[in-house]
């Protein structure tokens, strides 16, 4: 097997605690990243060169998220906004304020309604098409909301806290739906590409359940804390981060893992594979993004064949 070199996307100076990709577009797919810094940055997805900062916020910028044709990007803080921008030209078209700390953002799967979790346990749904009008709260956790997906059938959300549990929401009737209680915090949650898988990080453990009857699919343990995971768009296999600063990928169909790699200095905080599956990425305490291959050693965006580097 090659050896696995990593992309290193330096820029921030904090932390980097979330980061999204949007789907592929004519210019290839794009990257954000949130970061304590409090400046959120767009990269090109392929490369990880940098396209802008997203400046505005005045404190640590806790999420981030694109919509899929990367023209709106999504960003929550700890100033107690939520803003939308313009992701082409990086101007700043609404800021939401918020009661406390904005832990999650989402845009609905049309960019007609942005999505919003906050320390005060409460989701917020904003209407785009009426950014002043007040937005629609669902409120159930009992405690802060580490993160907030929508489903691209656009009638349910998940939303995971540190209540050891992962809700299901009804956006339509404004109701929970289903409760998953996972025993310990849950740092991150993701839907596969297929939608019919939800992955969940919470304590040691990575679960998956099954979107339809939401009944567990399976779970691995690692000996260390596991805080972002994310699945390959075919649903092949995944890539799980924590706290040990290493980076694991699992077969998801014999749970057996297949690679591990060490190349942050600091726990990894947020891990996503790529719209096409070449690459993940991984945002880490030690203030960097780096770019991982999904088959190491293939030609790819910045990476040579190995036949090519010898």
């Amino acid at each position: 097997m090659s050896r696995q070199a990593p992309l290193n996307c330096s820029g921030h100076t904090r932390p980097v605690v979330d980061l999204s990709f949007s789907d592929i577009t004519s210019d290839g797919s794009f990257i954000i990243s949130a970061c304590k810094d409090g400046k959120p940055m767009l990269r090109q997805g392929e490369t990880g060169d940098w396209v802008g900062t997203f400046e505005g916020h005045k404190g640590a910028v806790w999420g981030a998220t694109l919509n899929r044709e990367a023209t709106r990007a999504g960003t929550g803080a700890a100033d107690f906004t939520a803003k939308i921008w313009n992701a082409v030209t990086g101007d700043e078209l609404h800021t939401f304020t918020h009661k406390h700390i904005v832990k999650a953002v989402d845009f609905t799967r049309e960019s007609d309604f942005f999505l919003t979790g906050c320390n005060d346990k409460k989701i917020r749904i904003f209407d785009l098409g009426k950014p002043d009008a007040d937005p629609n709260i669902l409120s159930g956790h009992e405690s802060s909301i580490k993160t907030v997906i929508h489903c691209t059938n656009d009638s349910l959300l998940y939303s995971a806290s540190d209540d050891h549990c992962i809700r299901v929401w009804d956006v339509r009737q404004l109701c929970e739906v289903r409760k998953l209680t996972t025993g310990a915090s849950v740092a991150d949650i993701q839907l596969s590409k297929s939608g019919k898988i939800l992955l969940a990080a919470h304590g040691k453990t990575v679960s998956f359940w099954d979107t339809q009857n939401f009944l567990e699919l399976n779970k691995v343990n690692f000996d260390t804390k596991i805080f972002s995971v994310s699945m390959h768009p075919h649903d092949d296999c995944f890539v799980a981060g924590g706290e040990d600063f290493k980076l694991y990928k699992y077969d998801y169909e014999t749970l057996i893992e297949k690679e591990s790699y060490k190349g942050h200095f600091g726990p990894i905080h947020c891990v996503r594979f790529s719209p096409d599956g070449e690459l993940y990425a991984s945002g880490s305490e030690d203030g960097t993004l780096r770019l991982w291959q999904t088959n190491v050693g293939k030609a790819y965006g910045l990476w040579r064949a190995a036949d090519e580097a010898r």
